[in-house]
């Protein structure tokens, strides 16, 4: 099948051993309420052309870090959607944490677009002292950098449209250049929050998640998603399993949601 212009979540892996006292700011660390967590990308298809949010992480890295249930790497998810990776023209990187970062070998005539801010915080020294260093991303810098000195890297400065209809938003917070994406479509607009907000629970209830790099940008950044939705709009989160249940997976492969403006009522 060859998908049909339009905004799609790849659910490509997920953890049921995840509990709410790392989810969550303010919440103890030893907190044992579960609360899984899902893993996606996503495509937006203009025109027939894919344009791709982040890029998740490889099978290796989930086995490395274990505990995580892979379902299929984003590129198999993409070609599941009737596209190659060397169709992707453009690949957008919300921010550098290992889940975000995998496969960037793998889309060939890719441009990368990251925040300036976000890739000279992950190459500079903080990054390696305390909880960063759970969260970098050894080897995907290094081929990140490598793309840099090639020249096949945007360094953004704040806001910029990749395509017409698709705009990036730097909001920071959860790290020090994270960028959300907004999607024009017929029916309002569709905002790609990543992990300004994981779950539904972070904006609907201006509740934080447990990883910040700084606090009131993290508030700050879901004043912008309500913003960028507007009235009509859809926010998706980043990271919540209940994404299907609002949105619609696919009947031959559910890993796969097509996200939809306005958002179905949940029964």
């Amino acid at each position: 099948m060859t998908a049909s212009d339009g905004a799609y979540a790849l659910r490509y892996a997920y953890r049921t051993e995840s509990f709410k006292g790392e989810h969550f700011h303010g919440y103890a660390s030893d907190c044992h309420d579960r609360w899984p967590i899902d893993y996606y990308t996503w495509v937006i298809v203009q025109d027939g052309v894919p344009y791709v949010f982040d890029a998740g992480f490889t099978r290796e890295e989930a086995e490395r870090r274990g505990a995580r249930t892979y379902l299929g790497s984003p590129v198999e998810l993409l070609e599941k959607l009737g596209f190659a990776p060397a169709d992707v023209p453009v690949l957008v990187l919300s921010h550098l944490h290992y889940d975000h970062t995998g496969h960037l070998s793998c889309y060939p005539n890719a441009r990368i677009f990251v925040q300036a801010s976000e890739l000279e915080f992950w190459q500079g020294p903080y990054s390696r002292r305390g909880a960063y260093v759970h969260l970098r991303p050894h080897e995907d810098l290094l081929a990140l950098r490598k793309l840099v000195d090639e020249g096949r890297v945007e360094l953004l400065e704040g806001d910029a449209e990749i395509a017409p209809g698709i705009t990036v938003h730097r909001v920071g917070g959860h790290t020090a250049g994270t960028q959300v994406m907004r999607v024009e479509t017929a029916e309002g607009p569709l905002v790609l929050a990543s992990d300004a907000s994981h779950f539904y629970a972070n904006f609907e209830e201006d509740r934080p998640y447990g990883a910040v790099h700084q606090l009131d940008l993290m508030y700050a950044a879901f004043d912008i998603l309500f913003e960028l939705a507007g009235e009509e709009g859809v926010i998706v989160p980043g990271h919540d399993p209940r994404v299907p249940e609002r949105h619609q997976p696919l009947s031959d492969d559910p890993r796969i949601i097509r996200l939809r403006v306005p958002r179905a009522e949940v029964s």
